[in-house]
């Protein structure tokens, strides 16, 4: 199946300049939606691994069933605030200023073989900070997972000397 299809190109979202890739057509979509998850979880198939760290919050939709193929749980990885219990947190730089990720404190077992996934890797800056935010938690960062990688915004140099898998490349 041909999931470029499926991808919505929006000019100037969110500001002038930007094109973003709208993911909401193959979301829709039942056919390019399991092929999706399939093709996310192919490359980690034969890979021991412990859990899927789901970004915040288009990677929940994929790292759900991700995990589920894999026969792993879900660590939720959210911004500040939005978790019930104790938290630890990572502080991260933008290009426009700082921001926060948490996961609940103590739900990773120390030594714990991850894997990151998001819906689109561009200049990687959160999925880094969510690799971090593992790696103090004592998780070990097996690598990471992206329906989408924008290629020219440098992501994939940012999480080195991870992994990085990606279905689409733009």
């Amino acid at each position: 199946m041909d999931l470029a299809r499926h991808i919505r190109a929006v000019p100037d979202f969110p500001k002038p300049g930007i094109l973003f890739r709208d993911i909401t057509p193959l979301l829709a979509d039942p056919a390019a939606l399991t092929d999706a998850i399939d093709r996310l979880v192919e490359p980690w198939r034969n890979e021991r691994l412990d859990a899927v760290a789901a970004i915040e919050a288009r990677g929940f939709l994929f790292a759900a069933p991700v995990a589920l193929e894999l026969g792993v749980g879900v660590i939720p990885v959210r911004k500040p605030g939005k978790l019930p219990a104790a938290t630890i947190a990572h502080e991260y730089e933008l290009e426009y200023g700082r921001d926060r990720l948490e996961m609940h404190a103590g739900v990773l077992p120390r030594s714990s073989r991850v894997l990151v996934i998001d819906d689109v890797l561009a200049t990687g800056g959160t999925a880094a900070a969510c690799m971090r935010l593992v790696e103090t938690a004592g998780g070990t960062v097996v690598g990471a997972s992206f329906l989408v990688e924008i290629a020219p915004l440098g992501g994939r140099a940012r999480l080195a000397p991870h992994r990085v898998e990606s279905v689409l490349v733009y």
